[in-house]
């Protein structure tokens, strides 16, 4: 008897079956039990060998760099590593590199304060994104009144709101 829901999850695969038993011969197969799965790739995705190898790739350079920067010149010597850059290179190669992300940071600090409008101008209270309030017109007490739009107070409005009494 033959299952009235052949596929039950994301993960099954419907295949078309070798023995023939009518014209809707259909099975439902793990794709774990078939090989492949719902792309029909084989293997882990790509990401992961990239993030794999990178990984390691980052490791094995990290450890060669400490090994060219901190051991004697004997000691490569005795290994059979005759050439390689000058030890000043180990210590203004990372030296160089935070210097240039502290200016990159100061520099897009310093881009952001220059482009950002001083508090006492207008375009702090007012933009191309602003609304005026919608007045209707006012309407029988038994009528209904819509609802009112979303819209920006005015800044004289809030200001006789918050500081009238002050006066």
């Amino acid at each position: 008897m033959e299952d009235p829901s052949p596929v039950n999850s994301p993960r099954r695969v419907l295949i078309l079956s070798r023995k023939r038993r009518g014209p809707s011969s259909f099975h439902d197969v793990d794709d774990k039990a078939s090989g492949f799965g719902l792309s029909g790739q084989h293997g882990p995705k790509p990401g992961e060998v990239y993030g794999f190898v990178g990984s390691i790739t980052t490791i094995v350079a990290t450890a060669i760099f400490f090994i060219w920067a901190y051991a004697p010149e004997h000691w490569l010597h005795s290994i059979g590593i005759s050439y390689y850059p000058s030890r000043y290179w180990a210590v203004a190669v990372p030296t160089y590199c935070m210097v240039i992300i502290v200016l990159g940071l100061a520099f897009y600090i310093g881009l952001n304060f220059m482009t950002t409008p001083s508090p006492t101008s207008l375009n702090v209270v007012f933009d191309e994104h602003s609304r005026d309030p919608q007045i209707y017109s006012k309407l029988n007490e038994d009528d209904d009144r819509p609802i009112e739009s979303i819209s920006d107070l005015d800044i004289n409005k809030i200001n006789e709101l918050m500081f009238g009494d002050l006066e």
